[in-house]
C-alpha cells in the first residue's frame, strides 16, 4: 500500500485516478477545491488547500511516498493559460520542498508526434477554443519539465481521446513520444478508467523515470 498525494482528485482525470488508487487499497490524501465533491472512505483524507501555496502542498506531502498531480484550472476557466503557466512548476517546487522523490504528472497529448517534426498541438487537430489549456501545459513539459533533473518525475500523456464512458478494460498499448493510434479504427483514444489503470500501475511499478509515456487502444 503506498501513501499518495492527489492533487485534484475531483476532476475529470483525478476522479477516475482516485477510484483505481481506493480500489487497490491505497491510502490517499485528496487536495481540492470542495471536499464535499469526495466520496467516503476510510483510505482517503480530504484537504482543501490552494496548489499556488507551495509551503502548504509541501507540508502536505511531506512524508509521503508519491505525489500525483491531476491539477486542471477547469476548462471553462478564462484564466486557465496564466494558472498552469504559474501553478505547475509551483507544484515542482513543492514536492521538491516537501523530499518526496517521486511525482506522477497527468499531462497532455499535444506535445506528442503525429508524424516525425509534427506536433499534435501544431497539427490543426486541437479546437481553438482549447488551446489556452493544451499549449502552456505542453510548453510546460518541454520548457520546464524536461530540465528538472534533482526530482523523479513522469509525464503521462493520454490518448488523442478520452472515452467518459469507456469501460475499463486493463488492455492498451504504452508508447513514449509518439501519438498512440488503434490500428482498426485510426483514431487515438483511451478511456479514463483505463488510463487511471495505468497511472496506478506506473505508481505500484515505476517503468519511466524522468520522462513522458503515453497510452492509447
Amino acid at each position: 500500500m503506498a501513501n499518495v498525494v492527489l492533487i485534484g482528485a475531483t476532476g475529470f482525470v483525478g476522479s477516475a485516478v482516485l477510484n483505481e488508487l481506493l480500489s487497490r487499497g491505497h491510502k490517499v490524501t485528496a487536495v481540492v477545491r470542495h471536499a464535499s465533491k469526495l466520496p467516503a472512505n476510510d483510505n482517503l483524507t480530504a484537504v482543501e488547500e490552494d496548489v499556488a501555496d507551495v509551503d502548504a502542498i509541501a507540508a502536505i506531502a511531506k512524508g509521503k511516498d508519491t505525489v500525483i498531480s491531476a491539477y486542471n484550472p477547469g476548462w471553462s476557466n478564462p484564466d486557465i493559460k496564466r494558472l498552469i503557466e504559474v501553478n505547475y512548476p509551483k507544484i515542482v517546487e513543492a514536492v521538491k520542498k516537501s523530499g518526496v522523490g517521486r511525482l506522477l504528472i497527468v499531462g497532455g497529448a499535444g506535445t506528442l508526434f503525429v508524424k516525425p517534426g509534427l506536433r499534435v498541438v501544431d497539427s490543426g487537430a486541437i479546437p481553438a477554443e482549447i488551446m489556452d489549456g493544451v499549449r502552456p501545459l505542453g510548453d510546460f513539459y518541454l520548457n520546464y519539465l524536461t530540465k528538472e533533473h534533482d526530482l523523479d518525475w513522469v509525464f503521462f500523456s493520454p490518448a488523442g481521446e478520452f472515452d467518459a464512458d469507456g469501460l475499463r478494460t486493463g488492455k492498451f498499448r504504452l508508447g513514449k513520444d509518439d501519438l498512440v493510434v488503434d490500428p482498426a479504427t485510426g483514431t487515438s483514444h483511451i478511456s479514463v478508467k483505463d488510463y487511471a489503470v495505468a497511472m496506478v500501475d506506473e505508481l505500484e511499478k515505476p517503468a519511466h523515470h524522468k520522462e513522458r509515456f503515453t497510452i492509447g487502444y
